[in-house]
């Protein structure tokens, strides 16, 4: 008989999180540099990862620190960079709307990209007990304290990292392997490819909006064959 108690959902939660910091580590140790060059001290560094707490946003928030960009625009940017999260809530909202509102308060602060890439097999596919959602918790627990302590490696080592090491890679390395744990459908893959040939060219677009634009379409051809799912070839 499969154990569903709190303890057990939460250590597989973990288990399930753990590949995923060898991703997210470098990325932490990045982030860390990069805020320090970019002006920012070391304590507000350290901070915005618990503030923001979303890799990716931090970095462009860092880049516009850098740059002196008005504040209402970082802002901005940082919200619409995040908008992504309020599709990991619709996503799981269905599986955690008994909660009361202190745990899903909880849970969409921990709602990332790794964390939503390792839990919504469990809470899509798994069994449907009182317990699924220290799963999550167990895979948000540990990408918030892996993504803390390497950002505060990150600003304790500072320039001491060899720019030889090529760390900045592991971004985009860790982005990969979420896109591959997402794809479980055809029109997961489709959205993946049709996104990926627009977003080359939709670079050249001004104001960083390749991006949005890559992404906007690839969900449109995503939802448009999402008819077919289940269909055979």
């Amino acid at each position: 008989m499969f154990d569903h108690s709190p303890r057990a959902e939460f250590l597989g939660g973990v288990r399930a999180e753990l590949p995923l910091l060898l991703g997210v580590v470098p990325f932490g140790l990045i982030f860390g540099v990069l805020g320090l060059a970019a002006g920012l001290p070391g304590w507000a560094v350290v901070l915005s990862s618990s503030l923001i707490f979303a890799g990716s946003s931090q970095v462009v928030f860092a880049q516009l620190w850098g740059g002196a960009t008005p504040p209402p625009v970082m802002v901005a940017t940082v919200g619409v960079v995040n908008l992504r999260h309020l599709l990991y809530s619709a996503a799981v909202a269905e599986y955690l709307r008994d909660l009361p509102w202190r745990w899903r308060l909880l849970l969409a602060y921990l709602l990332t990209d790794e964390a939503f890439a390792a839990a919504i097999g469990r809470l899509r596919d798994g069994p449907a007990t009182a317990h699924r959602h220290f799963f999550l918790l167990g895979t948000g627990f540990t990408l918030w304290a892996g993504w803390q302590l390497s950002t505060l490696a990150g600003v304790l080592l500072g320039t001491a990292i060899p720019e030889s090491w090529s760390l900045d890679f592991s971004i985009a390395l860790t982005f990969i392997a979420l896109l591959v744990l997402s794809v479980n459908k055809r029109s997961d893959a489709w959205a993946a490819i049709v996104a990926a040939a627009v977003v080359l060219p939709a670079l050249a677009l001004p104001h960083k909006s390749g991006m949005l634009v890559a992404a906007g379409v690839g969900v449109a051809v995503g939802l448009l064959m999402a008819r077919f799912d289940g269909k055979k070839p």
